[in-house]
Parts: C-alpha cells; structure tokens; sequence
C-alpha cells in the first residue's frame, strides 16, 4: 500500500471522514493544543525529545537520529500492542507530527506495512494551525449572532446554559476559556486553555452550527482571561443585534453569592484577588473591602463592587463597542432561578 497524503486545508474539511486522528508529537506539544477529537500517540515523549536534543548539539546529528530511531521504534511497538491489535481492516486513521515530518511518518509507515488505510497530513499540526486561523474570519461570519447583553451578575451565563439545554445554538466563549471575563473570574482549579487550543475550540463549536439558525453569544470584551477572543469573530459579535437581560441588584447580588460560592467559602483566596482593583480602585477602597469581608458582610462588598466597578465599565464598554446595543431588546426574568432562565429562553427563537 502507499501513504496518502492531504492538505491541511483538506484536513479542515475532512477530520469526520477518519477512523481516528492520530498526534504523534510529545504529550507536551499535545497539551498546548491538538487537532479536534486527537489522541496522543507520542513518538517521542517530552523527556525523549530533550536527550535527543542533546545528543544532536554535543555529539552529533547521526548520533541523535540513531538514539530517537530506538526511541521511536520502541513507544511505535507499544501503540501497536496497547491500541491497534484490536482495531479491522477498515481502520483509516489521520496522523500528524509537528510538520509532517519524521515523527509521523514513522508511525504511518508501520501502519502502512500493517494493512491500514493511513493519510499523514501535510505540513503537519504547524499547517493545520495556519490553516484554521485563516479559516476562522470567514467561518466566524457565516452566522447571525445574539448578543446576550447584561451588566456582571444579570444571569448572561445561566441563560446561555437554558438556551443550550433547549436546543438552541450557543457559543459559551467562557466556558471554552474557562475564566468568567473579569477581573475576578478565575475559576479556582482550572487552568485556562492555551490560546491556540482556545481558537481550535472556537473553530470546532462553529463548524457544528447551522447557519440557517441564530447562534447566542455573550457580550464579551475582547479577551477572556489570558485568551484572545478571535478578531473575525469579535468584528461580527459586535455588529449583531443585542439582547439587554435585566435584573434588580438584589437578584444580582444573590446571584453572584451562588455563583462564586468558592470566594465566599474561602474569605483569604477573595482578599487575595480583590489586590488586582488596588490600581483601579484605591488601596484604601480594597482594603475596606477586604476587611469587611473578612467580618462576613461578603454580600455589602460584592454591591459595592458592582455599583461603584463593574456597571460603570460594563456600559461605558457595551456602549462604545456594541453597534446596536441602542436598540437592544429588553428581557426581564421573573428572578435569578434557572427555572426562571428556562422560561425566559422558551420565548427566544432557536431556529
């Protein structure tokens, strides 16, 4: 048999066609971003990669190839007798390596040998990575966008989350990020997503929308945390009709409470976050604040921070950057409740 090979352009279109996609790069490179539904089969593994290294800078080039060729042939035997002896005749799988290279190679040669229907694609991940950022603008503007408007604690995420479970087509760029888009939105025990890993992630939840039907989003700036929302999509974000969600700062304040029970439970982890307002707001602002809360009045502080921090920022932004948030439709739920959220989402189109 012979080894196909395809364009990381094709590969964009084609990934549903494959068995399996294959990464055969380090769990390292993995980690910091892979193709959509890869499974890690490393050649070399991230300490392997570093002797190599070495072998090729103070010894000698033939030396390395020598060493990594043992390397690769002893993990290759492995993937074998770990995930392919059970696999038919009709197993076709898509390898990768960083550039279509040696790594991948190696291992698509070896299922070659075996019988299988192998495609290596070209220019490997650096390509494919080329190729998505390209794609990214044009896919982004395919669809008719919603935008979820709302100053912090007006219920944006747990209306997203209704609309979701109802069908509709949502895009929860926070939860792909994996930060809550504020100064305080980290979320205590996970990291965020490379930004590489954040477009795929973008790329993939687009690529499975219906054009036809509209796609909700939240008025986000322009990062979430550490990670960049794509230009292409924030240009059509922001030109797409708006949906103003209302609650009373009461709602909002409880809301909050529940949603960032983890700064309530831990007092010293939301002192400690409330030091990044000092530049914003005033050391002596953000240490009554941190005092108070370290009495129990987390509740009067978190109104604090929304009325004299996040509103005034929050609309001074929506403003300037939201073309037709003027003419926003208003939504108003009976509370903060999901219940609430539910019925509220049953009135919106999902198609």
């Amino acid at each position: 048999m012979s080894l196909a090979h395809i364009s990381a352009a094709e590969a964009l279109t084609r990934l549903g066609d494959f068995s399996n996609v294959i990464d055969a790069r380090s769990e390292g490179e993995y980690a910091e971003d892979h193709l959509p539904g890869a499974l890690n089969w490393p050649s070399l593994n991230d300490e392997e990669r570093k002797i190599v290294g070495t072998h090729y800078k103070q010894i000698s080039a033939f030396e390395a190839r020598k060493l990594g060729a043992s390397m690769v042939a002893k993990n290759i035997a492995e993937h074998i007798r770990r995930e392919v002896l059970d696999k038919p005749r009709e197993w076709q799988p898509l390898v990768y390596c960083w550039r279509g290279g040696k790594r991948s190679g190696s291992l698509a040669l070896i299922l070659d040998q075996i019988g299988f229907n192998v495609t290596v694609i070209e220019g490997g991940y650096k390509a494919f990575r080329a190729a998505l950022v390209a794609d990214l603008p044009q896919l982004a503007a395919r669809y008719s966008y919603r935008v979820i408007c709302g100053t912090t604690g007006s219920g944006k995420t747990r209306l997203l989350q209704a609309l979701h479970a109802q069908g509709a087509q949502v895009l929860d760029l926070e939860a792909l990020a994996r930060h809550r888009s504020s100064v305080l939105g980290m979320i205590p025990g996970q990291a965020q997503p490379t930004q590489k890993a954040f477009d795929r992630l973008i790329w993939a939840t687009l690529r499975g929308f219906d054009p036809a039907r509209p796609v909700y989003i939240e008025s986000e700036s322009k990062k979430v945390g550490n990670v960049a929302i794509p230009e292409g999509l924030v240009t059509a974000m922001r030109s797409a009709p708006c949906l103003q969600l209302d609650l009373p700062e009461d709602e909002r304040v409880a809301l909050l409470l529940e949603d960032y029970d983890f700064f309530v439970r831990d007092i010293e982890f939301f002192c400690e976050r409330l030091e990044a307002l000092v530049q914003a707001r005033g050391k002596e602002t953000v240490k009554d604040w941190q005092a108070r809360s370290r009495s129990g009045d987390v509740a009067s502080v978190v109104r604090e921070l929304l009325v004299k921090h996040y509103d005034p920022v929050y609309l001074q932004s929506i403003k300037r950057n939201f073309d037709l948030y003027p003419q926003a439709t208003v939504l108003q739920p009976q509370n903060r409740s999901m219940e609430a959220m539910q019925a509220l989402a049953q009135s919106l189109p999902s198609s």
